[in-house]
């Protein structure tokens, strides 16, 4: 069986946003079966050499197919999609849509989005400079993004993807919530994302057995 490696216990404030989420959304929407391994951050669980065969960079999440090993969350969403035929196009067009926006989810908005959180932890007033470099960064992003939502309800094709699913969790895990709201079509089309029933099992059900430390 398919076996998952996620968090069991992380530090209270990564809980609710970690990477793993994404592969157990793409598992409920598609309702394949999965074992969860558990893995405990703060007990060094991740920084073993075992794990380290499933994850290089010892991060969450890997997954272990009977024997086929990959870890980073896009790889992995996008191999579940393929396995499955769901979430997906079977067409070359339609797939190559959505790996374009995955890519994009990974690179062009994460980076931006995930480097001001960065910042913002440091919470050194240095580096404002720098801080609005990347602060316009994201904007110019986040209005592209904008621009191309509009008269779409989801980000590669007309249906819901896993791109969507990379997507609406990069845009999700933003903390600062004035950084999407001017963008209405972006806020819209995260709102939209996550309130599927399958991200509201997802959530809910992480939510109950990952521990704060």
């Amino acid at each position: 069986m398919l076996k998952v490696y996620g968090f069991s216990k992380v530090n209270a404030g990564a809980r609710g946003n970690t990477r793993d989420l994404r592969v157990l959304w793409a598992l409920e929407e598609m309702q394949l079966p999965f074992e969860l391994a558990g893995m405990d951050h703060p007990a060094h669980d991740l920084n073993t050499p075992a794990y380290r065969e499933l994850s290089p960079f010892e991060q969450i999440p890997a997954i272990d197919d009977e024997g086929l090993r990959l870890s980073e969350s896009a790889a992995i969403v996008v191999y579940l999609a393929k396995k499955s035929g769901r979430l997906i196009p079977g067409d070359l067009a339609g797939e190559s849509q959505v790996l374009r926006w995955c890519f994009a989810a990974m690179n062009s908005l994460e980076l931006p989005l995930m480097s001001l959180q960065m910042l913002d932890w440091v919470q050194d007033d240095g580096g404002q400079k720098y801080r609005q470099f990347v602060l316009g960064w994201a904007r110019r992003h986040l209005g592209n993004l904008d621009r191309w939502l509009e008269g779409r309800d989801f980000i590669a094709t007309d249906s819901f993807t896993v791109a969507d699913i990379l997507m609406a969790h990069v845009l999700g895990v933003v903390k600062d919530r004035s950084l999407i709201e001017p963008y209405a079509r972006v806020a819209g089309y995260r709102d939209r994302c996550l309130a599927r029933p399958a991200w509201k099992r997802t959530i809910e059900n992480y939510c109950a057995r990952v521990e704060a430390a």
